[in-house]
């Protein structure tokens, strides 16, 4: 097979890796000049993709062109109607991610309840709503706004929170800039206002849970899979959104949420000729689920977790993405937990040229295992060692599986401490909370399915 990669900051490299090391060959272009060095040395990086169109096609079915990002989608629908093999999502799909309060209506179409929510394009006039209806928000602006947090939970009962950063934003400049790997690079505002759209929303106790599946442009493949994020910096949940800090993930027990939620889509992605992963972020409390977005696109680092426990690797997933007949592929019952290894100044990029670019990347004890558990990111190899490489401190994932998430979580964090980098911090919670609580809760509420129905 030959793949050729088409994204912003090599953020599937952990896949062209593993697709190496089945036999493939692999050739990845990388927008920002910034990530250029991100796996130098490990996988052939191309100037221009366009290029290379005649390499994929000269071979076929077993030419497929990759896209990790959700803002090629109309890109990917022309390739797909000249011919070509292309997973990653489509033009539909980069509307459903980037323009929430549409994925919110697409949501409601679909015949799921949603959560009161107000689409402003205007920070101020977004202010002076809260302030007249007092609440406690969820602020969250498109992916086209050039703000640094997209993201902020309000705790404020009344709002004044949200209402105090809203105006804040629009009487000072706004500098943009990428904050983990799968975020936006922004650029720095020429105004006071940011742009782009917003949304607020009435913010819920419950717990965070996605669910995913991967689309092969006529149905979902199935198992689906369901995941627990940890976005925070800290333990405990505490600090900056960072885009993710660690995993829980399975594919055992998602059939019931899948069937209440993501499955609902599928005449809407057939007719867009999707064809990739897509998730479905949701809060469920008592009352029920409670959609929040879609992620329409391969999520990091959600697809390397998945990835350990798919039993026949991802070229036999491709396949099976790009044959319209497929309805299944084959997967263990384990559970698999990923831990990200940040170094300094993570989760922000300024410093990180003199505080951390350049520094070993050690794995005592390596042994013929780990190359499916240790998931590249921000590095490089020199001199046959491996390096921090990249824009902002993020090297690599960490994980681990096993049969249930304590000896998942136990197998993560053995590996860990093997691996030595000067500086590096991570969670030591991901999973934990599932294990205490989240787990006996989502069963009783009959959104896990019973150990009978484990998928084998």
């Amino acid at each position: 097979m030959r793949v050729l990669g088409i994204g912003d900051w090599n953020d599937l490299g952990d896949l062209y890796l593993q697709l190496q090391r089945e036999g493939h060959a692999v050739r990845v272009h990388i927008a920002d000049p910034t990530a250029h060095d991100i796996l130098d040395g490990l996988i052939q990086r191309v100037h221009d993709w366009r290029d290379h169109l005649g390499w994929v096609r000269e071979v076929g079915e077993d030419g497929v062109i990759v896209f990790e990002t959700a803002h090629h989608g109309r890109l990917q629908d022309e390739l797909r109607s000249a011919g070509y093999q292309v997973i990653g999502g489509c033009a539909f799909g980069d509307r459903l991610e980037a323009d929430r309060a549409y994925g919110q209506q697409i949501m409601c179409n679909a015949g799921m309840k949603v959560l009161p929510s107000w689409s402003f394009t205007d920070a101020h006039e977004a202010a002076q709503f809260v302030l007249a209806h007092p609440a406690r928000y969820v602020l969250k602006w498109d992916a086209t706004a050039d703000v640094v947090c997209s993201t902020y939970v309000g705790r404020s009962p009344d709002g004044a929170d949200v209402a105090a950063l809203l105006r804040m934003r629009t009487c000072r400049p706004t500098v943009g800039h990428k904050v983990a790997v799968q975020n936006s690079a922004g650029h720095p505002s020429a105004g006071h206002q940011p742009t782009g759209r917003l949304l607020l929303t009435l913010h819920v106790e419950g717990i965070e849970v996605g669910v995913g599946a991967y689309f092969n442009g006529q149905r979902f493949l199935t198992p689906a899979c369901i995941d627990w994020e940890h976005k925070r910096f800290f333990p405990g949940g505490i600090g900056e959104l960072t885009g993710e800090m660690g995993t829980l993930a399975t594919f055992h027990g998602a059939q019931p949420l899948f069937e209440r939620t993501l499955a609902r889509f599928a005449s809407e992605l057939r007719a867009a000729g999707y064809v990739g992963y897509i998730n479905l972020n949701t809060i469920i409390d008592e009352r029920g689920i409670w959609p929040l977005e879609f992620t329409c696109r391969f999520g990091y680092p959600g697809f390397a977790l998945l990835g350990t426990l798919q039993r026949d690797g991802w070229s036999d997933l491709f396949r099976r993405l790009l044959d319209p007949a497929e309805k299944t592929f084959s997967v263990t019952a384990d559970y698999a937990v990923g831990v990200v290894i940040t170094v300094p100044p993570f989760p922000y990029p300024d410093g990180y040229e003199r505080l951390s670019k350049g520094a070993p990347v050690i794995v005592l004890d390596r042994r013929p295992e780990d190359d499916a558990h240790l998931h590249l990111a921000e590095v490089a190899s020199r001199d046959g060692a491996l390096v921090c490489s990249g824009q902002i401190g993020y090297p690599l994932v960490v994980s681990g599986t096993g049969r249930d998430a304590e000896s998942a979580r136990d197998a993560a964090y053995a590996r860990v401490l093997r691996v030595v980098i000067p500086d590096m911090r991570y969670r030591q919670d991901i999973g934990e909370s599932f294990i205490a609580r989240d787990r006996e809760t989502l069963s009783a509420w009959g959104y896990l399915a019973d150990e009978s129905r484990l998928v084998r």
